[in-house]
């Protein structure tokens, strides 16, 4: 079973990765850009075959290593 983990920065929080592409893009020539957040993108692959176990073990990752939860959000997609 696959897992793909989304991580943004909860809103509030600065994002100065997030300024310097949006600065980067205007300076490119893209114009209208009001705002960049960067995040992550981490992708598991699991042995479990259950869908709520797997949850709950990736649940558990994200807690203990893969996020930051005082100043990230997380989403989990599970995949065959």
């Amino acid at each position: 079973m696959k897992a793909k983990v989304h991580i943004t920065l909860k809103n509030g929080v600065l994002d100065p990765q997030g300024k310097a592409v949006q600065h980067a893009l205007g300076s490119l020539g893209y114009a209208g850009i009001n705002d960049v957040r960067q995040g992550k993108y981490i992708e598991l692959e699991l042995a479990e075959t259950d869908p709520a176990k797997a949850k709950a073990a990736v649940e558990q990752m994200c807690r203990g290593l893969l996020a930051n939860t005082v100043i990230e959000n997380y989403t989990i997609d599970l995949a065959d």
